[in-house]
């Protein structure tokens, strides 16, 4: 008898990296700003076509999209039409995690009311396509010290609606020992952490995610390949890792499929995932990531499973919850 399907789960998705390009039209257009005004010519600003030299260069591309933020409004439907989506895709449970200043910063909106209408947004998308969104806040690094306090400030106006603390960005030039006290008030706030960490820098940045920031799952951790006593502990302490193949590969962080450590890590017991990381600028969807990145990866159909049930394992989900989502796949 072959074993019961597996719900699809994806839990390192960026709004920022969902925008649809005729959203981002539309919005250039009502707001007269100054971008391309057909699909063909915005897709290459605004959606990875080949390889960036790094992580940067990619986050370039999500700028120009999140430019046309210019208003609440946008901000709301943006949250909405990225859980339409991922119902779409076929997904029964998603992660959605956003920077209220990344989103705010083109048009200086206020980034409590970003916040709360990304939160609106994502609820009526949930309301609409029936399914489970939670909402997973960052701090990005990139706007230091003083930027990242505002975000914080901004995202617990909204604590009960968000699940976890996210750090992203510019990790070479901000690591997250610089965050300490961000991420104290974050877990004092009942809410789970998760960082990107060896995605630019190396297992340092791992390290540091899970001993100074308490880290329970990781963004990426690419660089940890290359560290034994940080995978070691990873496995030891059950901590998962958010991998995003396609996303790897067209940031450099990883040659191509066939050298990401995904493989890797399921074979030493780690608990890996598959996800999109920002699906509409890299150009893909999960099924995507499922059918041709992960064998690509050199991963067999076991191994994909095997990645879904570790997604369900690491999931910022009560066990109830975990239940219930399983539930229909079991009949």
């Amino acid at each position: 008898m072959s074993e019961p399907a597996l719900p699809l789960i994806d839990l390192h998705r960026h709004l920022e990296g969902s925008l649809r390009l005729q959203t981002i039209l539309d919005l250039a257009e009502q707001h007269n700003l100054p971008l391309p005004r057909d699909q063909e010519t915005l897709r290459p600003l605004v959606q990875i076509t080949v390889s960036q030299p790094d992580l940067m260069a990619f986050i370039q591309k999500m700028e120009r999209g999140v430019s046309v933020l210019a208003d609440l409004d946008a901000c709301a439907r943006v949250a909405y039409e990225c859980v339409a989506d991922a119902a779409s895709e076929g997904l029964a449970y998603l992660e959605l995690r956003f920077s209220p200043l990344f989103m705010a910063s083109s048009h200086q909106l206020a980034l409590e009311g970003v916040v709360e209408a990304v939160v609106a947004g994502t609820r009526r998308g949930e309301r609409d396509f029936q399914m489970r969104v939670n909402l997973i806040g960052i701090l990005s690094r990139t706007y230091g010290m003083e930027g990242t306090l505002r975000e914080l400030k901004a995202l617990l106006t909204q604590r009960s609606q968000l699940v976890a603390l996210d750090l992203a960005g510019d990790e070479i030039t901000w690591p997250a020992g610089l965050f300490v006290e961000h991420f104290k008030r974050g877990r004092d706030a009942g809410w789970h952490i998760t960082i990107h960490a060896g995605e630019a820098a190396g297992a340092e940045s791992g390290w540091q995610a899970i001993t100074l920031l308490g880290a329970e799952r990781l963004g990426h951790a690419v660089h940890a390949a290359g560290d034994a006593a940080l995978l070691d502990e990873l496995a030891a302490r059950r901590i998962g890792i958010e991998s995003s193949l396609t996303s790897n590969v067209q940031t450099s962080t990883v040659a191509d499929y066939q050298r990401h450590p995904l493989r890797m890590f399921l074979e030493r017991g780690l608990l890996p995932t598959i996800n999109t990381d920002d699906p509409a600028t890299s150009g893909i969807t999960y099924a995507h990531e499922l059918t041709v990145a992960a064998p690509a990866a050199g991963l067999s159909a076991a191994q994909i499973r095997q990645a879904q049930a570790n997604a369900i394992e690491i999931a910022f989900l009560s066990k109830a919850e975990k239940t219930a989502l399983l539930q229909p796949f079991a009949e």
